[in-house]
Order: C-alpha cells, then sequence, then structure tokens
C-alpha cells in the first residue's frame, strides 16, 4: 500500500487544549494500558497519546450541508494539547517511576486485597493504583490526599461506577503501611506531618 502523505491521525487546526496535571496522570493512564496490552514502546505510545485528545464523539454537522474536504478533516481531527514544560517532565518521571515500581505495586495489591487476586482487578484499576503508589513513594511534593483525589476522579471517569470506592480503601490502606514502612516521605511546607 502506498499511504505517503495520508494524515491517519489528524490534528484540529481550529482548537487546542492546555495541559495540566489531571490531564498529564489522564495521559500516563492511557500509556501504560496501551503498553501493556500492545508491548508498544513507551516513546512511541507517548508521542501518539501526549500530544492529542482522541475525538470519538464527533459532532453531527448541520444535516443537508455539504462540507469541504477540509472541513471534513477538521471535523474529524483529534485536538492537539498545548503542554508545559514541567508538565512533560513531570509525565515522563510519572512513567518511568510507575515502570519501576509495577512490581512492587502487583505484590502490595497481592498482599493487601484480601479474597482477591490480582488477575481479577480491572487494569484500569490496577494502573490507577500504580500511579497511586508511585506518587506516594516517588513525588515527594505531591501531597498523598492530592494524588488520592485525583486517582478517585479519574476512576469516575474510566472506570467502573464503583471502582473509586474499591481504590480509595485500598489506598488508604497502603498510604498508612506505606507511612508506617518510611515509604512515603513527603516535603515542602505542609506536607510534613507533626
Amino acid at each position: 500500500m502506498n499511504n505517503i502523505g495520508i494524515d491517519f491521525f489528524p490534528l484540529s487546526k481550529l482548537k487546542e487544549l492546555s495541559g495540566n496535571r489531571r490531564l498529564v496522570r489522564e495521559k500516563v493512564l492511557q500509556v501504560l494500558i496501551a503498553n501493556e496490552i500492545s508491548e508498544t514502546s513507551l516513546d512511541i505510545l507517548f508521542a501518539h497519546v501526549f500530544y492529542r485528545d482522541f475525538t470519538f464523539d464527533i459532532d453531527t454537522p448541520a444535516e443537508g450541508v455539504l462540507l469541504r474536504p477540509d472541513e471534513i478533516v477538521e471535523l474529524e481531527s483529534d485536538i492537539p494539547i498545548k503542554w508545559k514544560e514541567d508538565e512533560i517532565e513531570f509525565a515522563r518521571s510519572l512513567i518511568n517511576n510507575c515502570i519501576e515500581l509495577k512490581q512492587f505495586a502487583a505484590d502490595s495489591i497481592s498482599k493487601n486485597v484480601e479474597n482477591w487476586e490480582i488477575d481479577r482487578l480491572a487494569m484500569v484499576d490496577k494502573t490507577l493504583i500504580l500511579i497511586a503508589i508511585t506518587e506516594f513513594i516517588k513525588f515527594p511534593l505531591i501531597p498523598e490526599k492530592v494524588t488520592i483525589n485525583e486517582v478517585l476522579d479519574i476512576a469516575k471517569k474510566y472506570s467502573t461506577p464503583k471502582s473509586h470506592i474499591f481504590i480509595n480503601g485500598i489506598l488508604d490502606s497502603f498510604r498508612t503501611k506505606f507511612k508506617e514502612q518510611g515509604l512515603i516521605a513527603k516535603t515542602g511546607k505542609g506536607l510534613i506531618d507533626k
């Protein structure tokens, strides 16, 4: 096939989004799950996932209106995301640290979730727990409550209706255990427990 010059995943020329930490976490979730499923390199996934907001619910144009080819492309285009450099650094660091702590997180879940096999957990839930554990341990400037709230909000968006309740219970338990084990050491104003 000769598909040179065809943009299979066009980006909008009229719209763009600004990045933020919540969106970073959502994109990290997508990259980690795509990597788990496809074993595609993290660099390729990062480039593909991080710079676009995928358009799955295409706006329906007015009925009876003929669209020009460029209008059709724009209608079907993904929205580009404009990131700040610190957001990209956070994303790369979060992904790399999640990969580093993946086995630790799996072992923690297996040891601490009674009557439940890790293979039965939804991949989204496992990955969100991994992201939270990683932020607990590797990101001393992010308060645990911020991490938990962010992960729970993302779970409400991407997982089952009751997943956020399950994840909240696990993360509360892990937060206590990891602090007792000295694995969580937060620094900075307002982050140090007295």
